[in-house]
């Protein structure tokens, strides 16, 4: 199925907008801008579609309210803005879809909270009896109590991991750059990136760093980051300017269109390879790499070089190649203090002298979860 059927066919949507795609020049919301995207998503949703909206723009929306020209640097301030402008953000988009006669429900998250295995559950159930009453789910991260949360992605991440939970067929992930560029979209000469099939599509494109708007927290690395998520659990993604969302929905040839890569994933290995944070690192030797990544085999004490950091056993580690590539992520079974002595020695050695408890694996192969470099 090519680009334009696969997303004509799509019968769930994510869409997310960032804060730069919604706030004036001067700062705050911009009804227009608002306005206008609502009206494309109303279109859809009337039309037999259904949408879940990632929303940012609450610190945007909290800003004059609270007395603030620019967006703040540090987060208890972030925190307080958004706690201003949550409830202003939900309340424009509840006036702007109540004039197509539809009903808007508020779901705040966190990355955390839509894969953590004891509450994913309760987020799906909601996003889905909301989608069942012909509602629109309007969904922001909770910025209020969030912490690494509201420094990342700008809510990027959180799009993909709402799709892959909503189990959407297409996420629209729009900002005021028309689809990823093989540089600088500001300088002449930045070509375009169509369609992305695989990670080769993506070779020599220099991303650069973070890039952020004044009110705005993410550029192309986390589109990217997000793409790769969804494209991995076998949900097609664009990326496109947010003036250009109708003609995206409609199949157009706008913004970048990232293929479907893989098979939906289990919820617990996207937490632990795309939403948990690594509390330390174990370097492995070429043989461990081997067995980790090609045989997908556990990984034993005997193929661990170094360990990094300060961990307790069930605490998620990055597991390294000897150039430092990370290469997959697991779920340790020792504590940092405790596992130095056991390096480069087999599981029988170590049970014999040490007792059956240090007869396991330092990770156990369902417990990892493969990286890409």
């Amino acid at each position: 199925m090519d680009r334009a059927d696969r997303v004509r066919a799509a019968r769930r949507v994510v869409v997310k907008v960032g804060s730069s795609s919604l706030s004036t020049v001067g700062g705050g919301l911009s009804g227009r801008r608002l306005g206008a995207l609502v009206d494309v998503l109303a279109g859809a949703r009337t039309g037999g579609r259904e949408i879940v909206l990632v929303s940012s723009g609450a610190i945007a929306a909290g800003l004059a309210p609270a007395g603030l020209t620019q967006r703040p640097r540090d987060l208890a301030t972030q925190q307080a803005v958004a706690s201003v402008g949550q409830g202003l953000l939900v309340h424009r988009y509840t006036e702007a879809f109540a004039r197509h006669g539809l009903t808007v429900g508020q779901v705040l998250l966190t990355a955390d909270d839509v894969v953590r295995r004891g509450h994913y559950r309760n987020a799906q159930r909601t996003l889905y009896r909301l989608l069942a009453m012909g509602a629109v789910p309007v969904v922001n991260e909770n910025d209020t109590v969030a912490t690494d949360e509201i420094r990342f992605g700008d809510n990027d991440r959180l799009a993909a991991l709402v799709a892959h939970l909503v189990h959407a067929d297409l996420l629209v992930l729009l900002s005021d750059v028309d689809g990823i560029f093989d540089g600088d979209p500001r300088r002449p000469g930045a070509r375009r990136l169509d369609e992305v099939l695989d990670e080769k599509s993506l070779t020599g494109i220099s991303v650069g760093p973070r890039s952020a708007g004044a009110l705005g927290t993410g550029g192309v690395v986390t589109k990217l980051e997000a793409a790769r998520i969804a494209s991995a659990a076998g949900i097609a993604t664009v990326v496109a300017a947010a003036t250009s969302a109708g003609d995206v929905l409609a199949g157009s040839a706008n913004g970048t269109y990232f293929h479907p890569a893989g098979r939906r994933m289990s919820t617990r290995m996207l937490w632990l390879a795309h939403a948990s944070t690594p509390q330390g690192r174990l370097t492995l030797d070429d043989g461990a790499v081997r067995a980790v990544v090609e045989r997908r085999a556990s990984l034993l004490p005997a193929g661990v070089t170094s360990v990094s950091g300060t961990f307790q056993a069930g605490d998620p580690v990055d597991l390294l190649d000897e150039n430092g590539h990370a290469v997959a992520r697991g779920l340790v079974n020792f504590d940092s203090t405790e596992l130095p002595a056991l390096l480069g020695r087999s599981t029988r050695d170590l049970g014999r002298e040490l007792g059956s408890a240090y007869s396991r694996e330092v990770i156990h192969r369902d417990d990892l979860a493969l990286l890409r470099h």
